[in-house]
């Protein structure tokens, strides 16, 4: 019975991790068509204040479609966490209490969304002046027609984040993390053809609304011929697995719109820096999220339904494995991206961006942002891990609390770093990165209260990877100024080679000596290589 356990265990340690080398794939091709996004608006609209008229818009609808609506989001992590328990067998239809369930979640989300977007249509220009006190009228007048147009963002991003929870329970990986291409193409499309006449940004607020449509309208035949009917349903009392999704949910909204209040504080004080400043600090968010990302995504979407399956059995020894495993692979990849970041952060930026209306300092910019971001890798992936844990577990109002609680946090660095210490952007993301360490060490902490975690040989590894990352940062840091001073090409050739060689070179310190150190993670990964050159 104790061989067919391990077995069992075995071959779920398979499947996730090829799950995970599915997301991952389909995260890389979806990353690298939101990078084309990315290069075409920054060429057309560059860092100026129809882009951070245009960001600062989009950060309130995208409270719903990116953090409450996405993977990972409350919306989808509520679905797994509730509705995996009551699909036992996933070959069969839905019931009929599982069909009435998903009607009434559904119905709730639409009214709730609803009435949200249109207070935003109603009071654009009042919200915006809020946010954005320290912009100029223009640039708040413009902030407040885009968010107009991308109301409607709110309702679908609510429908989108249940749909993504039922595919994933149904192990349907691709579609979740394939569909955000669809709104990069049509920002692509729209944006290429009515950006030279578009002087104001409308087309690129309309593109982003009829981006989002689509997205939807894409997942709904998957849903639809899983069995799941959507019959309005209003039922929202005496209703325990209606109560459920609402308290793990009410607190998880709560949190991640806390998450969303720490970015209103950015704003309110990166109006006050420079024209772009915002359009810079979104850029370096999304440069940043291109590698940690797919990673977060790639092992914590598998692993979350098996959490949740595995607290519900009271499997707590099945619990640690998983999260060492999971983090441990997230920590031994993070350490060479910060490397990365660090020594060819400019170089990358460079050659993504810096063309058409995008400049030097615009570049620059970025790359003063990211920088200081970087250091979060670690502790972000850490929070984000933890998270799923205590979501799990339903709980959902620890991470909110701790979240809320460092709001305050938040700003009194911003005070510093900003006001005080006059550090611009750069002040910006050092906040939060300290405030995401912060959030990580005390979920950790309180997770105690549940369970007893390994964290022992988790951090004991973590200190090898970061002893070796420390070798391979200081020999591509030499590598990289010789570089500079002797290498003579033309300016793209410049920076893919270096970029090039820097990553082999961090590679080729840095996973040997984690062989040396006797690493699971680089014994691992030297295995599968070796075995792909075998066949």
């Amino acid at each position: 019975m104790e061989n067919q356990t391990e077995v069992i265990k075995d071959s779920k340690t398979i499947s996730v991790l090829k799950a995970a080398w599915l997301i991952a794939v389909v995260t890389i091709v979806s990353k690298l068509i939101g990078f084309v996004r990315d290069v075409v608006i920054a060429n057309y609209y560059g860092a100026t204040y129809v882009s951070d008229a245009y960001y600062y818009a989009y950060q309130i609808p995208s409270l719903s479609l990116i953090l409450l609506g996405g993977v990972g989001g409350p919306f989808h992590s509520a679905t797994v966490a509730i509705f995996s328990k009551l699909i036992p067998n996933l070959k069969d239809k839905p019931s009929f209490e599982v069909n009435k369930l998903y009607s009434t979640f559904m119905s709730a989300t639409i009214l709730f969304f609803l009435t949200l977007s249109v207070l935003l249509f109603l009071f654009p220009r009042e919200i915006m002046g809020l946010i954005i006190n320290g912009g100029s009228a223009e640039m708040i007048t413009l902030a407040a027609e885009h968010l107009k147009i991308m109301t409607p963002l709110l309702v679908i991003g609510g429908i989108v984040g249940i749909y993504y929870g039922i595919l994933i329970i149904y192990k349907q990986f691709m579609l979740p993390n394939l569909s955000p291409i669809i709104m990069s193409a049509a920002i692509i499309g729209i944006s290429v053809a009515a950006a030279p006449d578009d002087k104001k940004g409308y087309a690129l607020a309309w593109a982003t609304t009829i981006g989002a449509i689509l997205q939807l309208v894409i997942q709904y035949p998957n849903i639809r011929k899983l069995g799941f009917k959507l019959r309005p349903n209003f039922e929202f009392t005496n209703n325990p697995h209606f109560k459920e999704i609402c308290e793990l949910l009410f607190p998880a909204v709560l949190s991640s719109t806390v998450g969303q209040i720490h970015i209103y504080v950015d704003m309110f004080f990166t109006s006050s820096i420079s024209e772009g400043a915002w359009t810079a600090i979104g850029y370096a968010n999304r440069v940043f999220q291109f590698p940690v990302g797919i990673l977060v995504t790639a092992f914590l979407v598998p692993l979350f339904p098996i959490f949740a399956r595995l607290v519900a059995n009271k499997d707590y020894d099945g619990i640690r494995k998983y999260f060492n495993k999971g983090v441990g692979v997230l920590f031994f990849a993070a350490i060479p991206i910060i490397i990365g970041i660090l020594v060819v952060g400019l170089d990358s930026v460079r050659l993504v961006f810096e063309r058409g209306a995008f400049d030097k300092e615009a570049t620059f910019m970025v790359a003063e942002a990211l920088w200081f971001l970087s250091v979060s890798i670690l502790p972000y992936v850490f929070r984000d891990s933890i998270t799923r844990v205590y979501y799990s577990f339903n709980d959902s109002k620890t991470p909110f609390v701790v979240a809320f609680s460092s709001i305050v946090l938040k700003f009194l660095l911003n005070v510093i770093f900003i006001t005080k210490l006059g550090m611009g952007i750069g002040g910006i993301t050092l906040s939060t990165s300290l405030v995401t360490l912060f959030n990580a060490c005390v979920l950790g902490v309180l997770m105690k209260k549940k369970m007893e975690m390994d964290y022992k040989s988790l951090f004991v590894n973590l200190f090898k990877m970061i002893v070796a990352g420390a070798a391979a940062f200081g020999v591509c840091l030499l590598l990289a100024f010789a570089y500079d001073k002797y290498v003579q090409l033309p300016q793209i050739a410049f920076e893919v080679v270096k970029i090039g060689l820097i990553a082999g070179i961090c590679l080729g310190v840095y996973v040997p000596l984690n062989l040396l150190m006797k690493m699971d993670y680089a014994s691992e990964l030297a295995g599968r290589i070796l075995t792909r050159f075998k066949k």
